[in-house]
């Protein structure tokens, strides 16, 4: 019932407010953009948009339009490419360490599954050091995951500064062990805490050993101890410890992909760009 062509000229308009702004965008002219907008109007039969010398504002069928006219052409714009013969094809077998798969990183495939619908995108959530393991096996073509700072290998997506996390309502005893919430090793975070309070002295001992991320984050939040993570990664409900319980400054991690040279290299490198320019952002 609508042309696509019509209401990508609507959203280009409704977005840029303006006929001149909504003209340039598209690389047509200022009345190809107005004709255009009439024929979406007749074709709803309602004025979508408000016009005056000075502003350009959408009516309520105009906000209501501009809803559908954003899923008819995110629709139209998958099918296209998923008939698309020239489309890339293949498959990732693609790993992550859990908790940078909490971040942005859902956003980010399924952007990448919109675009690549022809791609075969396979995810597996664990830990970083056996994601790595794995990959060297060649069970992977690509994996996402904490490494020590500077490497030479992978792709570093950015770097960023461990710290230590814990519920606000957390007190140690500065002459206690620290209550460490970690890893199994082999974890980056884990022998950061530990080796960190070794090199000053400091005592400490396992409160909660876990698995995954979110139980980490259960048990800090439950006090039941001090865990360690990137800065990043830090919820809002938690807060970094207290200088007052004097611990001692960890250092930086890593975030990087690794990729698997005997893998297909359109669909991963399509992968790692995505994950790369996401991050620049």
């Amino acid at each position: 019932m609508f042309d696509p062509v019509l209401l990508r000229t609507f959203v280009a308009l409704a977005e840029t407010r303006s006929f001149t702004r909504a003209a340039a965008q598209l690389q047509i002219s200022q009345p190809t953009v107005s004709q255009q907008i009439r024929r979406l109007e007749a074709a709803a039969r309602r004025a979508l948009v408000a016009r005056d010398s000075r502003t350009v504002e959408l009516t309520d069928n105009g906000e209501a339009m501009l809803g559908f006219a954003r899923e008819i052409l995110a629709a139209h714009d998958a099918a296209a490419a998923y008939f698309d013969t020239s489309a890339m094809r293949g498959r990732v077998r693609f790993g992550s360490a859990d908790d940078l798969a909490l971040t942005e990183l859902p956003q980010i495939l399924r952007e990448f599954r919109r675009v690549h619908p022809q791609i075969d995108l396979s995810l597996t959530v664990g830990q970083s050091a056996a994601l790595v393991k794995r990959l060297q096996a060649g069970q992977f073509d690509l994996v996402y995951v904490k490494q020590e700072p500077g490497l030479p290998t992978g792709h570093l997506v950015r770097r960023d500064r461990h710290i230590w996390v814990s519920h606000e309502d957390t007190r140690v005893d500065l002459d206690a062990p620290v209550p460490l919430i970690a890893y199994p090793a082999p974890s980056h975070s884990r022998a950061a805490a530990i080796q960190t309070l070794e090199s000053v002295g400091r005592n400490w001992r396992i409160t909660c050993n876990v698995r995954d991320v979110n139980g980490a984050l259960a048990a800090v939040r439950a006090g039941i101890g001090i865990a360690v993570l990137p800065q990043a990664m830090v919820p809002a409900d938690l807060v970094p410890a207290s200088p007052t319980l004097g611990l001692p400054q960890l250092g930086e991690i890593d975030f990087t992909l690794l990729t698997n040279p005997r893998s297909a290299g359109g669909p991963v490198e399509a992968l790692v760009a995505a994950i790369i320019r996401r991050a620049a952002k």
